[in-house]
């Protein structure tokens, strides 16, 4: 399955919701206190008009609507109460404000309208300054070209056009008629060229599908052509008293002067490059229409001439030209200078319509060519569905997409941002910033989650298998003990399938306590966090009849948890993706399996492994058929849960091996960890060994680790690798005491850490494959962490070592060690000078964490409420441990790691 996790879906799926819309091609809504009530309601959803929108209320898009509407109104689910509702709030004398409020809720999430204001008698609608006053930024206006031709000829025509015989005596007069022409020509050119110049004004918008079609001659239209056009309206007009431009010759002509006077248009004081990328656009309504179009001649492959007559003008092709969407996303494709807009099919077609038409617009067309619209008109109510509806389209289709690995969540949420304002900001040269406080609202994980996808995603990683019996949601705690709670599969597939969260409640307490239970004194057992299992982790097992996630703390609100462990983790490759960073790990298990002894001693359950001469990578293992099984079994079942050992091998203490996992990234390596030594353990008690992570269970034999292997991935190209690598290591180096308090986190840790033991040894220090160091160079930028043992939470030992290194290339820090070509500890105090070798590693648990608290910049990364609380819990869990006798202790320890 895709490495998404469940918090960078979240992050994903808020951005969807939240992100502010630039709204680029709507109309004004109706002024309530003149309006002549000839627009039925029924309109919000279909294009019908005459006695055809009686039949709306039986289309899919209908009875959406009804269902979003009811659900806002807090009304019936049926078409008479919503409008009843919608009645009473326009209605109500007592309640002023309640009309306001709706509109306001209607535009929510609305930056700014580009206004469209040709569809109505100005007095009908509200104006400008009105719709601004619901929205962030100042509303701009889409100048209709074909209204102003045609209220030019009204007006040049005012004193004689509504008498018929001066109208006659007109036409037959040719230099009249001539003079009228040249007259209306030039005023239609000083019209354009006003209103490119006026910064009110950020586009224009062509209707010539409603009128001739959209198969636009390539070039202009002479003026001896178009004349006798514009005698023809003359002619009818003082029957029809309208001005409408029928003729195909006048049609092209506006529009290609139009096109003209905006390719040619000098600005003011402004280079060649300004003017060039300060064209303002021309829409063009395409596809979807009233009964009034032609809809054959209203698809947008007619206009490929046009627009190859002109390629400097940015043409937007409205309403995802449907039905011929894919003919849209293949014109704004392959013509640098036109964009496709997918605005009014929301909510004019079914919800499956709409994923299928963003689906179809992806597929070709590149997301920085689309934009997005309400198509609002009339009524405040086709804005809102509008919004809900491509909302939750993209949600749908978008994770869909990364959940299938064709896109990655970050490049995700860019779409998003692109399509439903950069875009639009962009091509209407509007300069508006996005807003800053949503860009820090998208990086938060509040809670977002889509159930749906959990289901869909589960039901996916299930197919073709048995149904388990449990689900388990896991977590690591500050002891690095491996919890977990266990559902029954039914009852969580039922809160799934009830579109319902299937997060668990656990008391606050669960980051105060230690192995035992027992809670430090400045914890308190009073509230509680909510469980959220990640389904990017799930995996079967990991004993049969189970499958199990790793969980991630939040609060009720969703917010994250601070003290939460996986969150830190999290966050901190997040912090590493915005500095351009990405990281894989990749662990070794080190492990030791021993025998179990039937005794009444309690100190003496485990006994080592009775073997013939076992050393380090020796075969002597298989000659006990029982271990060899068991190391067989361990392989091919994490294989069946997609977890693919790279290497085995015997390690040198009796009954000591080595499993080594593949690298992955940070979130996922250290799930998959987890995951693995549960596997490993249940399959082990399974064959009557017991498999303990201790790091020195015998005093005279090599201890037992848990090396991480890391690799820098610098996600830009500009990076120079090996200085990159050179400051993050530099920045390990720097707080590698300080990470030791978790890396070593307990007192059994320190008796592994000795010098000559290939552990790592006890000094600050690194060197090119030498396993006497800290830190092993192996090659670039993969390098060997060695000083980790099985006692650590290997999310804090992760972030706290990524978040050190991040630090390091934030700050360029400089590599003042060299390259330790041998055991440190064999050099005398001169030569571990001339290496920069100057601090040891903390001998103990309290050093360390006095080193931890010391590290004021590594206390900042990680956050003083959780450095503290882990400080408090690894005191008590030392204070707890002391009073124990050695033997005591490391049963203790040995029964839970």
């Amino acid at each position: 399955m895709n490495s998404i996790t469940q918090a960078q879906l979240d992050l994903l799926i808020h951005t969807i919701r939240t992100t502010p819309i630039i709204d680029h091609h709507a109309h004004p809504l109706l002024n309530w206190d003149n309006q002549t009530g000839k627009y039925p309601l029924l309109h919000i959803t279909s294009e019908a008009s005459g006695d055809a929108i009686e039949s709306a209320t039986s289309t899919l898009a209908h009875l959406r609507a009804v269902r979003q509407l009811a659900k806002e109104l807090k009304c019936t689910a049926s078409w008479e109460s919503v409008v009843a509702k919608l009645e009473a709030i326009r209605l109500d004398p007592d309640e002023p404000d309640i009309w306001s409020d709706w509109i306001s809720r209607c535009l929510e999430g609305v930056h700014t309208i580009l206004l469209d204001d040709g569809l109505d008698d100005q007095t009908v609608v509200e104006d400008l300054d009105w719709h601004t006053s619901f929205v962030q930024s100042p509303c701009k206006k889409i100048v209709r070209i074909e209204t102003i031709a045609s209220d030019l000829i009204k007006h040049l025509g005012a004193g004689e056009f509504h008498d018929e015989q001066k109208v006659e005596s007109m036409i037959k007069d040719p230099a009249t008629v001539k003079e009228f022409w040249e007259n209306w020509a030039g005023s239609f050119d000083n019209a354009i060229k006003n209103a490119i110049d006026d910064p009110l004004v950020v586009g224009f918008k062509s209707v010539v599908a409603y009128r001739t079609g959209l198969d636009v001659a390539g070039k202009e239209p002479p003026g001896d052509a178009v004349q006798p056009a514009l005698e023809e309206i003359i002619k009818k007009f003082p029957k029809l008293r309208s001005a409408r431009l029928e003729d195909s010759s006048l049609n092209d002509y506006v529009i290609h002067r139009t096109a003209t006077l905006i390719r040619d248009h000098k600005g003011k004081e402004q280079d060649e490059d300004v003017i060039r990328k300060l064209k303002k656009p021309i829409q063009f309504h395409t596809g979807l229409g009233d009964s009034d179009l032609t809809l054959a001649k209203a698809s947008p492959s007619h206009l490929q001439e046009f627009v190859r007559a002109y390629p400097d003008v940015p043409m937007v092709l409205l309403h995802a030209g449907y039905p011929f969407t894919k003919e849209i996303a293949y014109m704004a494709t392959v013509y640098k200078n036109v964009y496709a807009d997918i605005g009014e099919v929301f909510p004019c077609i079914s919800k499956d319509g709409q994923e299928r038409l963003l689906m179809e617009i992806l597929e070709l067309c590149p997301w920085s060519k689309i934009l997005w619209s309400t198509d609002g008109h009339w009524f405040p109510e086709t804005y809102l569905l509008a919004i809900l509806q491509i909302r939750e389209a993209l949600e749908n289709v978008i994770c869909s997409y990364v959940l299938k690995g064709q896109i990655g969540w970050r490049a995700a949420m860019v779409l998003v941002q692109d399509i439903l304002f950069r875009n639009a900001n962009k091509l209407y040269h509007l300069g508006l910033e996005f807003p800053a406080a949503q860009e820090i609202a998208s990086r938060s994980l509040t809670r977002y989650q889509n159930f749906s996808y959990n289901l869909s995603v589960l039901q996916g990683f299930l197919n073709n298998t048995i149904e388990p019996t449990f689900v388990q949601i896991c977590w690591n705690d500050y002891t690095a003990l491996q919890r977990m709670r266990l559902v029954p599969f039914r009852k969580f597939m039922s809160l799934l399938e009830a579109g319902g969260p299937p997060d668990i409640g656990i008391t606050k307490a669960v980051f105060g306590m230690i192995q035992n239970d027992y809670l430090i004194p400045s914890a308190s057992p009073t509230g509680e966090y909510r469980l959220h299992p990640d389904f990017s982790s799930l995996k079967h097992g990991p004993v049969a009849g189970h499958i199990s996630m790793q969980g991630e703390f939040r609060e009720q609100d969703g917010l994250p948890v601070p003290l939460c462990p996986r969150s830190l983790l999290l966050r901190t490759v997040e912090i590493g993706a915005q500095k351009g960073l990405g990281f894989l790990l990749g662990f070794e298990i080190e492990f030791l399996l021993l025998e179990r002894v039937e005794t009444d001693s309690v100190l003496d359950r485990y006994t080592a492994l009775r073997t013939d001469g076992h050393a380090w990578s020796v075969s002597k293992y298989y000659a006990n058929p029982k271990v060899n099984a068991l190391l067989k079994n361990m392989v091919e079942s994490l294989a069946q849960m997609d977890i693919h050992v790279e290497q085995i091998h015997a390690e040198s203490a009796t009954g000591q091996f080595e499993l080594i996992l593949p690298p992955e990234p940070p979130v996922q390596a250290v799930d998959t960890l987890l995951h693995t030594r549960d596997v490993m353990a249940n399959l082990a008690t399974e064959a009557g060994f017991k498999m303990t992570l201790y790091p020195k269970p015998f005093a005279k034999a090599c201890g037992t680790a848990a090396h991480m292997h890391m690799s820098i991935l610098p996600e830009r190209d500009a990076f120079d690798a090996e200085k990159v690598t050179q400051h993050f290591y530099a920045g390990v180096l720097k707080h590698l005491r300080a990470i030791t308090a978790f890396s070593y986190s307990n007192a059994a840790s320190y008796d592994r850490a000795q010098d000559g033991a290939w552990a790592g040894g006890r000094w600050v220090t690194w060197g090119t494959q030498n396993r006497e160091t800290a830190l092993r160079k192996i090659e670039g930028s993969h390098w060997e962490v060695k000083i980790i043992d099985g006692l650590a939470n290997p999310y804090f030992v992760a972030s706290a070592i990524l978040l050190a290194g991040i630090r390091g290339v934030e700050k360029e820090e400089k590599m003042v060690w060299e390259d330790c070509e041998m055991d440190p500890a064999t050099l005398s105090d001169m030569d571990r000078k001339e290496l920069g070798i100057s601090q040891m590693l903390p001998g103990g648990v309290e050093e360390a964490l006095r080193a931890l608290q010391e590290d004021t910049e590594m206390v900042e990364l990680l956050g003083s409420e959780l450095v503290e609380r882990y400080v408090a819990i690894k005191e008590f869990e030392g204070g707890f441990l002391a009073k124990m006798g050695a033997d005591e202790r490391r049963l203790w320890l040995m029964q839970r790691y």
